[in-house]
């Protein structure tokens, strides 16, 4: 036998043994685990036996970990944005805007916030309802929430939110399905943003994100509403770079329209198309095809970021809501994104 193979042969169950610890969980920790119990319970009224049976429930998931590691959002909008803006989802968007046109056109009709971007949040979140998670939200939030350091208390509040919902709800936290990072639903929502924003759309007494669709549409609705929606306003514009233009918000890093038209002009920028009117606004650059690509953005494109703080999010929510409703403006469906 060559000595390398030998070598090698011999080796193995060292190698094995390695993998084996690489993939065995972490430590749980029973004294953050027991101060977590005592503030759920304080804060919200939680039995301390379900919350101590739920974490003993909780499974640690390497590959939630991973997935945080290298979120879409992280991509350049050369690659980000044909995820969303390609045929198949957009026919789709169209599609399911016609399949639910009457009930659409009420929630749009009593919140002001547009069907079309009502379909595009779904659109981007689950493709239509068709992809709401694979993970428990159990096991997500309390992997986040006790073994990934850099934003474990966001993720073990929201674990308290979990359990917060389930008792108020109903609902078993061991059967919630979500996704890596333990947000629900047809819209995405994470447990907080659940107890805060869902509403009771069919008045059946419960607030349900994964089959009503009543629910689902007012509860995405009234997230827009409770950050302040402005019906009639714009989102975002292409713009223009004059010559020597200097940067304007390096990093994308502030999404809020502290500037205007006006001043934006001063500085060399302006939309492509002239808008009529002296906005509040800002401004974002982004990694295009052919390019730095220029958008001018306003106080409803901050609102999307309030979704979720990306504006490669925002920006593809903005488009693939005006290419639904460009497609259905010949059967007199609702307005088009703002």
């Amino acid at each position: 036998m060559p000595a390398k193979l030998l070598t090698l042969l011999l080796s193995l169950p060292l190698l094995l043994t390695v993998c084996v610890a690489d993939a065995a969980p972490p430590k749980r920790s029973a004294e953050a685990e027991a101060a977590f119990v005592d503030k759920v319970n304080r804060e919200y009224g939680v039995p301390k036996d379900v919350l101590r049976k739920g974490l003993a429930d909780a499974r640690y998931q390497q590959s939630i970990i991973d997935a945080i590691t290298r979120p879409a959002e992280a991509m350049p909008w050369s690659k980000y944005r044909p995820i969303f803006m390609n045929d198949k989802r957009i026919q789709g968007g169209r599609d399911f805007l016609r399949e639910n046109r009457e009930l659409l056109l009420s929630v749009e009709r009593d919140t002001g916030v547009p069907a079309s971007i009502i379909v595009a949040i779904i659109g981007v979140e689950t493709n239509y309802g068709a992809i709401t998670g694979k993970y428990r939200v159990l096991d997500a939030l309390y992997t986040l929430g006790f073994h990934y350091p850099k934003r474990a208390d966001f993720f073990r509040s929201e674990l308290g939110h979990l359990f917060a919902l389930a008792n108020e709800e109903h609902v078993d936290p061991n059967s919630v399905m979500g996704s890596y990072a333990g947000a629900m639903g047809w819209g995405q929502f994470m447990p907080s943003s659940y107890r805060a924003y869902a509403k009771d759309g069919d008045g059946d007494g419960h607030r349900d994100l994964w089959t009503s669709k009543d629910d689902v549409f007012r509860s995405i609705a009234n997230y827009f509403v409770a950050h302040h929606w402005r019906a009639g306003e714009p989102v975002a514009e292409p713009a223009v770079r004059g010559p020597g233009a200097a940067a304007i918000n390096s990093g994308n890093k502030n999404l809020k329209p502290e500037l205007d038209l006006a001043k934006l002009g001063e500085r060399g920028y302006r939309p492509k198309e002239a808008m009529g009117k002296d906005w509040p606004a800002n401004l974002i650059t982004l990694d295009g095809d052919a390019g730095p690509e220029y958008w001018i953005t306003f106080h409803n494109f901050y609102v999307i970021s309030r979704y979720n703080r990306s504006p490669l999010y925002s920006l593809a929510v903005y488009q693939l809501a005006r290419a639904i409703a460009e497609g259905d403006a010949a059967n007199n469906g609702p307005v088009a994104a703002e």
